[in-house]
């Protein structure tokens, strides 16, 4: 089956009853007949074992769940039970309701499987009539090449008469709802989107944002520590806030400064991602005078400097490891954005023409910007330009915002 074919619903009502379930839940899901044959995945199963960027392959409707051509398309799928051997353990738990489904018995179901499991089928013993679910864990291959495991429940679906439908089994990444539901919590779904399209790095023009709080060694001396490190957290939270909130990438948190991407493809063109830059530094500049209200600061003390700047080849991708999963970028264009944010001292937004130009004439009428008064300034012309600008990227022509 084509990876980029999407799935149609089981002709059965019953089955297809389960499937449309599915699809508005979000969960990974499988379908098969009362011969275990295939017959629906849902677009979230195939996503996740095309490793976030592909949907996966499926086999052929009707085949097998066990079969040659199942074992076929996993192989060709990015995470999962790529191997038979991560699929014998279910193929145990479940025989017994698929040796009662086949019509032949063990010879029948070891004609249907695949050679790899032929071996577990004389073992197999039918499960009984009243069967309802099953749950178990069971194991397979992570984005990272590691092994892993997903917890399933197998629910049996039956007609109103109670003839045997098929078999739905939903699936999960093996952690606790409660674990899941704290971290989706504390996200953004939309935000956690975005990062998902850039889950396969790739060459990607972007508005890009720096800002860094001005004067925090003097304010980290001042502060209790505990103070301090409260400040911190409830900057980065409302940079955060701005960043989602324009349709941006949260970015790296290095100290005090933060970074975000506002993608062309997300944003619909370059024009709204250069817009969508430019409003989140303006959001954030505005919040920090709250900031400074709630931790019991005078405003002159939260300065943040912006740097903001375009990136016509900006290389983006996810980072994702055990411990975290982020979104960078590199390229000339973002060494450079961080040199336009180190001389916009005073709590100045500095933004490059490269970045402004991008503005169509409706955006720019949106920001209050007037595309053919502006007056750029070269980067190393500014009486705050630092040594690494000089050196760098003296050129880059900027202006406030």
């Amino acid at each position: 089956m084509s990876v980029s074919e999407e799935l149609p619903l089981p002709d059965d009502p019953a089955l297809a009853a389960v499937a449309r379930a599915m699809i508005e839940a979000g969960q990974w899901g499988v379908i098969v007949d009362a011969q275990w044959g295939f017959a629906f995945a849902t677009r979230e199963f195939r996503f996740s074992m095309g490793g976030s960027v592909e949907l996966a392959p499926m086999p052929p409707l009707g085949a097998h769940y066990f079969g040659p051509e199942a074992n076929e398309a996993r192989r060709g799928m990015r995470t999962g039970p790529r191997e038979p051997r991560y699929m014998r353990p279910d193929f145990v738990r479940l025989g017994g309701l698929m040796l009662a489904d086949t019509p032949g018995g063990h010879d029948e179901l070891r004609r249907r499987v695949d050679p790899a499991f032929s071996d577990l089928v004389d073992g197999l013993g039918p499960a009984q009539d009243d069967f309802v679910a099953l749950g178990f864990r069971s194991g397979g291959v992570g984005l990272r090449g590691t092994e892993t495991e997903v917890t399933s429940t197998i629910l049996r679906v039956r007609e109103a008469s109670g003839r045997l439908a098929g078999t739905a089994l939903l699936m999960k990444p093996a952690i606790g709802m409660a674990l899941l539901a704290n971290l989706a919590s504390a996200g953004d779904p939309e935000h956690f989107a975005r990062m998902q399209t850039v889950a396969r790095a790739a060459r990607r023009p972007a508005a890009v944002l720096f800002a860094d709080l001005e004067g925090s060694s003097p304010l980290a001396r001042r502060l209790p520590t505990a103070g301090y490190f409260a400040l911190g957290r409830r900057l980065v939270r409302e940079a955060d806030r701005c960043v989602v909130a324009a349709g941006g990438i949260v970015g790296r948190h290095v100290g005090d400064g933060v970074t975000a991407l506002f993608l062309a493809e997300t944003a619909g063109s370059e024009s709204t991602a250069a817009r969508a830059c430019i409003e989140a530094a303006r959001a954030l500049r505005a919040a920090t005078a709250q900031v400074a209200d709630r931790e019991g600061l005078a405003e002159e003390e939260i300065v943040l400097r912006f740097g903001l700047h375009w990136g016509a080849t900006i290389y983006v991708g996810q980072v994702l490891t055990s411990g975290r999963a982020e979104v960078t970028a590199l390229g000339d264009e973002v060494n450079e954005a961080a040199r336009i944010e180190a001389c916009a001292t005073g709590g100045r937004a500095l933004a490059s023409k490269a970045l402004v130009e991008r503005l169509g004439d409706s955006d720019a009428e949106a920001l209050g910007l007037q595309l053919g008064a502006i007056a750029y300034t070269p980067l190393g012309d500014l009486p705050t330009a630092t040594e690494k600008a000089r050196r760098d990227a003296p050129a880059i022509a900027v202006c406030d915002v």
